[in-house]
């Protein structure tokens, strides 16, 4: 457990550094069509991206998953998230694309197949992690690509630090079972927070959007079940949960987190993106609690290289 943790803590620096990068050559330009790619972690940094660029006026951004792109679609710039460069879909993805289209690589290996194949590499080898579950990899690419729309990073990078040190929200002997809520950009973090609980603890946690949440998932909630939001909650809904008899977490919620306000001077909630940092302490903590390792988890590589 030596890796994640630490991984998990120098966030803020990554992002910070990551931020630095959002002029690089290769970012999507104001008004190109776009298709983000990407597996697992990256293709959920994909779809908080895409929707936060289309949010933005940028132009219109799709989000597949590698081994599902259309390829009778045309794209200005396919982009895709790839930690390791080695992924069997995204290789095999950009190697079919052959140039026709530009494609730009998120990566922190400058050395594997993904960025020699891509028009352009963008590597973050600052944010490389020898835990095998993603942490600070992938919110340093969404970091980025943030920045690359505008985005001051510097209270975000803030955020990150009071995650890093806030009191969890949630305790494992009290907790059986987590829902993750996200509404726009912030349904790819409750997707990836869920993905956390999974791959870390092989742990019962899901992901749906805040609206679509009562749609029948909410049959789930009860006692010993947290649901926890990311960003904008719709009205009731907070209520809606607790009626279950589920506890709800939100940063904004009941006064925040533990102390929250004066962590913040006052401020209200973290950033979305810091609240994940969260989830992903949660994540550790609800692996070691059984006894299991989270930076080696079961079943799991660096990455899925296929025959």
């Amino acid at each position: 457990m030596r890796h994640v943790k630490a991984e998990i803590a120098s966030q803020p620096d990554c992002w910070s550094h990551a931020a630095k990068l959002a002029g690089s050559r290769g970012l999507p330009a104001r008004g190109e069509r776009v298709a983000m790619v990407g597996c697992g972690t990256s293709w959920f940094m994909g779809m908080a991206y895409a929707s936060l660029r289309e949010r933005a006026g940028e132009g219109e951004t799709d989000v597949f998953q590698a081994s599902e792109f259309p390829h009778g679609r045309r794209y200005d710039r396919v982009v895709a998230i790839t930690r390791s460069g080695t992924t069997t879909e995204i290789i095999e993805l950009l190697d079919a694309l052959d140039g026709r289209t530009p494609t730009t690589v998120l990566t922190a290996d400058g050395e594997q197949p993904a960025a020699a194949l891509a028009t352009d590499a963008i590597l973050l080898d600052f944010a490389d992690e020898q835990a095998v579950v993603q942490t600070r990899f992938a919110t340093s690419a969404l970091a980025l690509l943030r920045a690359h729309l505008g985005e001051d990073l510097e209270p975000v990078c803030a955020d990150a630090e009071v995650a890093v040190r806030l009191p969890l929200p949630v305790h494992p002997a009290l907790v059986e079972q987590i829902t993750f809520l996200g509404r726009g950009w912030t349904i790819g973090l409750a997707h990836e927070a869920a993905l956390k609980c999974r791959e870390s603890a092989a742990y019962w946690a899901e992901a749906y959007p805040a609206m679509d949440y009562r749609h029948g998932p909410i049959s789930i909630a009860g006692p010993r079940r947290v649901v926890w939001a990311f960003g904008e909650i719709p009205p009731g809904l907070a209520d809606d949960v607790e009626a279950t008899g589920a506890s709800f977490v939100h940063s904004r919620h009941h006064g925040g987190y533990a102390a929250l306000g004066s962590w913040r001077g006052g401020r209200s909630p973290l950033d979305p993106m810091a609240d994940l940092v969260l989830a992903q302490r949660v994540a550790v903590l609800l692996a070691t609690s059984q006894g299991l390792d989270p930076d080696n988890p079961r079943n799991l590589t660096r990455s899925v290289v296929l025959a």
